[in-house]
């Protein structure tokens, strides 16, 4: 057994809810001056608004910032900025627009075409890959000083500066193949990006790049959309969301319906928004995705969530996204960066206010009251539990990852057939009753009723399945992270409570595949060490999905169940005496806690199949 202390780390990119953040038009022009200011001491006499330390993610960031002193000029009039604006615009038109092929690139269709496209890395050949979407990015900082223009920039470089763009889109829809990276981001953004374009183009190309914008989402998007937790996402990386740029997907949505109106923009981003709803927890934690599992955006998100989150009427804002990042782009040095300058303009011009309350709306795949949350996974498997300020993780034993009883190493969680689930609320509880059909090693079919109940404070789990063979215990989780203050740290303890005996394992093995919540590892850290692929390329839930074993919560069957089954019952959060009594009666199961009295109905369900579940207090 290893002997560890519990953790002290932090999680480095999940801070405050972005809703905490002031998004008045006051705040804004504070943002924009400060912008201002810093550009203006920057500006080197070439033209360059490049931050010195500038070395990837380069071919967009300088028309980045040249946009965002466009836009400033247009709310303020000051006086320096036109200057500043045609400087730096000239600099970017003479030093950053590339038209011979980068060498070593692997995406082109077309060999020497001739059109201009944006750089990852400045060094031909250097890391190449990455010029599909930096290209996206300098089209989007382009158009957006499109609209800024009037009045500030002069007819030649205008003129220029619509060609260029012209020629972004050409090269990255004729060129090249559609997004190669199968980024759901970066290809909507390049969708946005025609949709902004066709404004400034004459008719009838307007209609023709309107047209084939549209085209491309519904035929290379929408078409490869894939199916999680019951929602058709925008694949991204290879995986259906990714936490860190999923919101961003959405705020790309949100734009392209700002710009054009179409409703499938509309439909889709609702979709997505409601799936992040219910993935996320109460306090705005959430890990996964297949490129970085705990990495989170922040101002990149603010328009999708706060857009969204006021069309379907709930909270998206409590994500907790990166502070460091929670106006623009930042280095090391907290200097501005022009990287995603574009999402800034966007979000203060978009006048939708956050939405900080949650829906009262159930949600299939969420629990959420108060500050108690539990968010399910496909198989209405827990992903993520919340209690008390402290996030569980599904544990891991023998290679399987879950939450459901266990015998002999088999963990019985993934369902064999129809996953059934009922929301009840009622006099201040709020419950879901989840009736999974399971085989085990045996090849016996067995029916697992989890019943997750919560008054907003405390979590009640009371797990019922036909009598087990050997020595049963449940997989309860992994406390992982806590709440401190406006930080997320690392932790491998919580408060939980348990009728049967409640053990707190650690692994017995030491090596990546072993996951001891004592140690300072975060889940990204171990998840990369298992992945197939370099970190950044790497999918880090396929690399977590090979984990072994982990810290785990195992807790003992209540004592007194009826005998043709084995009833576990477990509490998070706080609480004093910790009582349940489970009885089978002519109505069904009755589950007596102290804060509740539930009657979960036969397995069979009511005349349709579907569980019957009653609540009281």
């Amino acid at each position: 057994m290893h002997h560890l202390t519990p953790p002290s780390v932090h999680l480095p990119h999940q801070r405050g809810p972005l809703h905490d953040l002031p998004d008045t038009p006051e705040a804004y022009d504070a943002v924009l001056a400060d912008v201002v200011e810093q550009a203006l001491a920057r500006l080197t006499p070439e033209g360059s608004l490049e931050h010195p330390d500038c070395v990837d993610d380069i071919g967009d960031t300088s028309l980045g910032i040249t946009s965002l002193l466009a836009f400033a000029w247009q709310r303020t009039k000051d006086p320096r900025l036109p200057k500043a604006v045609r400087r730096s615009l000239a600099f970017h038109l003479r030093e950053r627009v590339y038209v011979e092929d980068n060498p070593g690139y692997p995406n082109l269709r077309v060999r020497n075409s001739g059109l201009p496209y944006a750089r990852y890395t400045l060094a031909a050949g250097a890391h190449p890959i990455g010029d599909w979407p930096s290209t996206v990015w300098a089209l989007l900082q382009a158009v957006n000083l499109l609209d800024a223009a009037d009045g500030l920039v002069d007819d030649a470089q205008r003129v220029e500066l619509v060609e260029v763009a012209r020629g972004y889109w050409r090269w990255l829809t004729e060129a090249t193949f559609f997004n190669p990276q199968e980024a759901g981001n970066q290809a909507i953004g390049c969708v946005v990006g025609g949709l902004m374009l066709a404004r400034h183009l004459p008719s009838p190309e307007r209609e023709s790049v309107r047209g084939r914008a549209v085209e491309l989402y519904v035929d290379g998007i929408r078409a490869h959309r894939v199916r999680d937790r019951g929602a058709l996402l925008p694949p991204e990386h290879g995986g259906a969301y990714d936490n860190n740029y999923g919101p961003i997907s959405l705020s790309f949505l949100a734009q392209a319906h700002r710009v054009s109106g179409e409703e499938i923009f509309a439909e889709d981003g609702d979709a997505l928004a409601r799936y992040i709803d219910a993935r996320l927890t109460g306090g705005g934690f959430d890990n996964g995705g297949p490129r970085y599992s705990e990495q989170h955006s922040a101002f990149e998100s603010v328009l999708g969530l706060r857009y969204f989150g006021a069309r379907i009427g709930s909270d998206l804002g409590r994500y907790r996204g990166d502070s460091r990042w929670a106006r623009h782009a930042v280095k090391a040095d907290g200097g501005v960066d022009g990287h995603f300058a574009w999402m800034l303009v966007w979000q203060i011009e978009d006048t939708t206010r956050w939405h900080r309350t949650p829906s009262a709306e159930p949600a299939r795949h969420q629990l959420r009251a108060g500050t108690v949350s539990v968010a399910f996974d496909s198989h209405m498997t827990p992903s993520v539990i919340e209690a008390d300020g402290t996030y569980f993780l599904p544990a891991a034993v023998d290679r399987q990852h879950g939450y459901g009883p266990v015998v002999d190493g088999f963990v019985f969680c993934r369902p064999m057939g129809e996953v059934r689930v009922r929301d009840v609320r009622a006099e201040g509880l709020v419950a879901k009753l989840v009736t999974k059909p399971v085989v085990g090693r045996d090849h016996v079919l067995r029916h697992v009723r989890s019943l997750y109940v919560t008054d907003g404070t405390s979590l009640w789990v009371t797990v019922a399945v036909e009598r087990l063979p050997g020595t049963p215990y449940l997989l309860a989780g992994m406390p992982y992270a806590a709440d401190d203050g406006d930080r997320v740290r690392r932790t491998a303890e919580a408060q939980v409570a348990s009728v049967g005996e409640l053990r707190l394992t650690h692994p017995r093995s030491a090596g990546a595949d072993h996951f001891d919540a004592r140690s300072e590892a975060t889940q990204q850290q171990a998840a990369f060490a298992l992945a197939a692929d370099p970190r950044g390329y790497g999918n880090p839930d396929e690399g977590w999905s090979h984990l072994v074993s982990s810290t785990a919560l195992e807790a003992d069957p209540v004592p007194d169940a009826p005998e043709d089954l084995h009833v576990f019952a477990v509490r998070y959060g706080p609480g004093g005496a910790f009582t349940v009594t489970a009885e089978q009666g002519a109505e069904g199961l009755t589950v007596q806690a102290e804060a509740f009295t539930a009657v979960i109905g036969d397995i069979g369900g009511d005349a349709h199949g579907e569980p019957e579940l009653t609540l009281h207090r």
